[in-house]
């Protein structure tokens, strides 16, 4: 007598289009970490810049201060280019999880999206609707791969995004600060506007963590519960 086969946890064979996020997802947490860690190291300089600026202010004069000048200076141009380069990275590998979790949710729960997949990279990139619609695509994913029935809350997406856009606008508000500064007192107003917004930054990086984390482990409990519609439809076209 043939043993039969077990019976597998889906409904339906779920396809080729729905595939774990946790390698991005682990990947895209490590890389955010280093952006916080960019993110500290700015504020070090900002923190140095303040100080040696705030004794010239005060008439402080001499080859000591010219040097801790020049090194803040240093300072602030590498955490500079260092935050760039992490940014650039966290930001392909979390576009790379993103595109994933969209893909899952649309076999979770087609009807839960209001927008096509396309946005789902292209959003980030298009003036004004940038402002907005990356979260709706996030907060839409969030509903469709959260447990069949429940009433799922975008408090971690809302405030992950409000403190996104508040760091966007603290830092173009301290860039220009920055290049127009001509005095001793108008370069430690300006570091210190930067080192606000180098504190948002690392803020809304954790709570993109958050956001990273638990939307990813919510696709992963869905896909283990077996509850996936059945049969499963093909996916939409975008």
């Amino acid at each position: 007598m043939t043993t039969p086969m077990p019976t597998p946890p889906y409904a339906a064979p779920p396809g080729p289009w729905l595939r774990s996020p946790a390698a991005l997802g682990r990947a895209t947490v490590a890389l955010l970490g280093l952006v916080v860690a960019t993110d500290l190291f700015a504020c070090y300089a900002d923190l140095l810049e303040m100080d040696v600026t705030g004794d010239l202010a005060d008439g402080v004069t001499g080859a000591g201060v010219i040097h801790r000048a020049d090194h803040a200076d240093t300072l602030i141009a590498a955490s500079a280019i260092a935050h760039g380069v992490a940014m650039v990275a966290t930001a392909v590998v979390f576009l790379c999880w993103l595109w994933r979790i969209r893909g899952n949710a649309e076999v979770f729960d087609a009807s839960r999206h209001r927008m096509r997949r396309g946005w789902t990279i292209g959003a980030w990139f298009c003036p004004v609707v940038n402002l907005w619609f990356p979260r709706r695509i996030v907060a839409d994913c969030w509903d469709a791969s959260a447990p069949w029935g429940s009433r799922s809350g975008h408090g971690p997406v809302n405030a992950w995004w409000t403190l996104w856009l508040a760091g966007l606008a603290v830092s173009r508000f301290a860039d220009g600060g920055w290049r127009q500064a001509g005095t001793a007192d108008e370069v430690h107003e300006a570091a210190a506007t930067m080192l606000f917004s180098d504190g948002l930054d690392i803020a809304a990086a954790v709570l993109a963590v958050v956001v990273v984390v638990r939307l990813t482990g919510l696709q992963e409990r869905k896909v283990l519960s077996g509850e996936l519609p059945a049969p499963f439809p093909a996916p939409a076209h975008r």
